[in-house]
C-alpha cells in the first residue's frame, strides 16, 4: 500500500533563520574541493592547532575508567568547577563561588543558545550586535523573543553605543548580549566601555550576557579583561567562556558560563530538562588544561600572532589598509571600493580558490567587510596573500 506524502512545513521560528552561515560557507567549500580546486579556508574560526598532549592523555585515562560512563552531573563535575573558579581568579582576580556562580556548558554555544529560554517570555526583547555572532538571534528566536540590533559601527571604534540605545530602549527588554573580544570585528572593549555598561543595566534593570570566548587570544603583550572584573557586574550579569580556542578543544564541546547566581540557577534549570551534562572524561581533561593555560596561552599566541602579521602586512603592502587586531584570531578587512561584501568574498572563492566570511552574513552593518580567520598555517597564509596579489595584477 502506498502511502501519501506528507507535507513537513518548517515552524514559523525556523523560518526566520537565515542559512546558518559557517553551514553554507562549508558547502560551497566542500563542492569546490570536489572539484579539484586547492582551497584555502580562511572562513570559519576552528584552531588547526592540535589540542596539547597531556589533555587528551588525561581524556585517554579517564575514558577508560567506568565511573565515567554514567550520567554526569548536571552541574558539572566539583573538581571541574573549582579549576574554573581558580583560573578566574588567577587570570582576572575574579573571585566566584564553584557551587553557585558557575555552570559549565556542551560548548559556549550551547548555553548562549539557550539562555534566552531562562530569561525571556514571548514578545519580551534581547538587545543583540550586529554584527554578531548569529546565535545571538537565533536563541531569542527560538525563545519566541524579539531582537532589537545594536549597531557596531568603525566611528564608535565598534563598541556599542550606549546612548544611541538609552535613546531607543524598546520596552520589556530583558537582556543584551555582547561580545569582547569581538566576532566578528576583533575589537576589545576597555574598561571603561565595561563600567559604562554595568551602569546601564543597573538603571535600566536589564541583564547582561557576554560572551568572553576570545579573551586569551591576545597580542603583543594586551590582555583583555573580563566583564566580571567591573564592580556591580556580578549583581547583573555573567560571563560565557569556552576551552575551544583557549586550548584548541572545538570539537570537544565544553564550555561554562559564570557569574550571577540567579541567573545560573535559571539557566541550570533549562539545561536538566535537555541535557545530561558532559562527559565526565572530557571534565577531568578540562581540570588539567586549567592547570598549564599560562604555557598554552603562550604558544598559540605566538602562533597566531606570526600569522596575523603575515596577512595583514601583505594586505596592506597591496593598499587595503587593515588594521592588526589586538585579539582573536580573525582579521575584520575592509573592503576595497567597487565591491560588496558578498560580492569580494565570491570573488575570492571563484578565482583566488579563497574561502572568507562576507561581513553582512553577521548582520547588515557587516556590509563592507570580510572576515578572514588565521587557522590555516603560515605558509597557506602567505599563499593567500599571493594569490590575491595575483588578482590585483589582473
Amino acid at each position: 500500500m502506498k502511502h501519501p506524502v506528507i507535507d513537513i512545513e518548517p515552524t514559523e521560528r525556523l523560518k526566520k533563520l537565515p542559512p546558518y552561515l559557517f553551514a553554507e560557507i562549508d558547502r560551497v567549500k566542500r563542492e569546490l574541493i570536489a572539484k579539484g580546486k586547492d582551497i584555502i579556508d580562511l572562513g570559519v574560526g576552528d584552531p588547526d592547532i592540535p589540542t596539547p598532549d597531556f589533555i587528551i592523555e588525561v581524556l585517554a585515562k579517564a575514558a577508560k575508567d567506568s565511573a565515567n560512563h554514567r550520567y554526569a552531573l548536571d552541574q558539572g563535575m566539583p573538581e571541574f568547577r573549582k579549576a574554573i573558579a581558580e583560573w578566574y581568579r588567577r587570570r582576572f582576580n575574579v573571585h566566584l563561588d564553584p557551587n553557585k556562580e558557575i555552570l559549565p556548558l556542551i560548548g559556549s554555544k550551547e548555553g548562549i543558545g539557550h539562555i534566552p529560554l531562562a530569561l525571556i517570555n514571548p514578545g519580551d526583547v534581547a538587545l543583540v550586535p550586529d554584527p554578531g555572532y548569529p546565535v545571538y538571534k537565533s536563541g531569542v528566536w527560538f525563545a519566541g523573543g524579539e531582537v532589537s540590533l545594536m549597531p557596531l559601527l568603525q566611528e564608535n571604534d565598534f563598541l556599542v553605543d550606549l546612548k544611541a540605545v538609552e535613546e531607543d530602549i524598546p520596552e520589556r527588554t530583558k537582556f543584551m548580549f555582547l561580545n569582547y573580544p569581538n566576532n566578528p570585528t576583533a575589537v576589545c572593549a576597555p574598561k571603561d566601555f565595561f563600567k559604562k555598561t554595568v551602569s546601564f543595566a543597573h538603571t535600566h534593570r536589564i541583564i547582561i550576557c557576554h560572551d568572553a570566548a576570545y579573551t586569551e587570544v591576545c597580542y603583543d603583550g594586551y590582555r583583555p579583561p573580563s566583564f566580571l572584573e567591573t564592580d556591580g557586574a556580578k549583581e547583573i550579569g555573567v560571563e560565557f567562556h569556552s576551552l575551544s580556542k583557549t586550548f584548541n578543544m572545538t570539537g570537544w564541546r565544553v564550555g561554562f558560563v559564570c557569574g550571577n547566581e540567579k541567573v545560573i540557577s535559571l539557566l541550570a534549570k533549562v539545561k536538566s530538562n535537555l541535557d545530561s551534562g558532559i562527559f565526565q572524561a572530557i571534565q577531568l581533561a578540562a581540570v588539567e588544561a586549567f592547570k598549564h593555560d599560562e604555557t598554552v596561552v603562550k604558544d598559540n599566541v605566538a602562533v597566531y600572532q606570526r600569522r596575523r602579521d603575515i596577512l595583514v602586512d601583505g594586505l596592506n603592502a597591496l593598499g587595503w589598509n587593515v588594521p592588526k587586531p589586538k585579539a582573536t584570531f580573525y582579521v575584520w578587512v575592509p573592503v576595497p571600493s567597487g565591491y560588496t561584501s558578498q560580492e569580494l568574498a565570491s570573488k575570492l572563492l571563484k578565482d583566488g580558490g579563497l574561502v572568507v566570511t562576507p561581513g553582512n552574513g553577521f548582520g547588515a552593518n557587516g556590509e563592507g567587510y570580510i572576515r578572514m580567520s588565521l587557522t590555516v598555517n603560515e605558509s597557506r597564509i602567505k599563499e593567500a596573500v599571493a594569490r590575491i596579489k595575483k588578482l590585483h595584477e589582473h
